[in-house]
Order: structure tokens, then sequence, then C-alpha cells
């Protein structure tokens, strides 16, 4: 009795396991690191916000739109990427400050501050809405490899 009590306890697993979903697959763009405490005084000039960033990389060897792809925080502060393609393997800044959009330089262009220094979760998300990835921290230090 023991054995056939069992085999249909292992049973049930084996069947529970088999219709379990696949976790879903990685984004190739990730969130690489965050500076969320730039140097120095926090006085909220172009200089000083743009010390403040957000670095993805690209793990693939091949490029990907992220084209309408958002990176936000808890606050929900939200930056849309415009028409964008990473190239294998390369990088992406977005600076919180004002400059000028390259193919590796961004910038939001906010006036304040958006990443707290106290611990904050960066979001960033596809042009359709699904979670890409996300990197969080707690208080101390000033940059997190995610």
């Amino acid at each position: 009795m023991r054995i056939r009590t069992a085999l249909v306890a292992l049973t049930g697993i084996a069947g529970i396991m088999a219709t379990a979903t696949p976790a879903e697959a990685a984004s190739a763009v990730q969130i690489y690191r965050v500076y969320y405490d730039s140097p120095g005084t926090d006085t909220r000039s172009n200089s000083s916000l743009n010390a403040e960033y957000v670095v993805l990389k690209n793990t693939s060897r091949s490029g990907h739109s992220v084209k309408g792809w958002t990176l936000r925080d808890k606050s929900n502060h939200v930056y849309k990427i415009g028409t964008l393609t990473v190239g294998g393997g390369k990088y992406v800044t977005i600076h919180t400050g004002s400059g000028r959009n390259t193919a590796s330089q961004l910038y939001w262009g906010s006036k304040a501050y958006v990443w707290n220094n106290t611990g904050d979760t960066a979001y960033l998300r596809t042009a359709g809405g699904s979670a890409a990835d996300s990197c969080s921290w707690g208080s101390g230090g000033a940059s997190k490899y995610c």
C-alpha cells in the first residue's frame, strides 16, 4: 500500500511539473549599472544631474531595437527611449539631466534627481510594457552593478 501511495504522489508531482510553464527568457538588453548618487553636493546643476545615470548593456552578439522601451523608478518617473538599436555587446547610458542624444548617450531632460540614494528600483520595460529587467538597491554607496 505504501508503494502505491508513493507512486500516486510521484505521478501527481510529475503531472504538476509537466504542466509548469517555462521561465520567461531574459531580455538581451539589460540594466548593467545604476549610478544613483552623483558625486559631491546635490546642487541640481546639469552636470550634477548628468552624473546620475543608468547604463544598459546588450548582452547578445546582434543588435536589438529598444524603440519605445521605458526606464522608470518606484515613483513612476518615466523615460521613453526613442528610435535606437543597441549593437551587440554595446552599452547605452541614460543620464538624468539634459544633453544631446547620441547612439550611446541619452538624456532624460529632468531638472530633478530621479534615483533615490536611500534605495530605489530601476525598471526596464519593452515597448509593449513587458518587463525586460530591473535592478534594486538600498542605502549606501553611489552605484550598483545589476
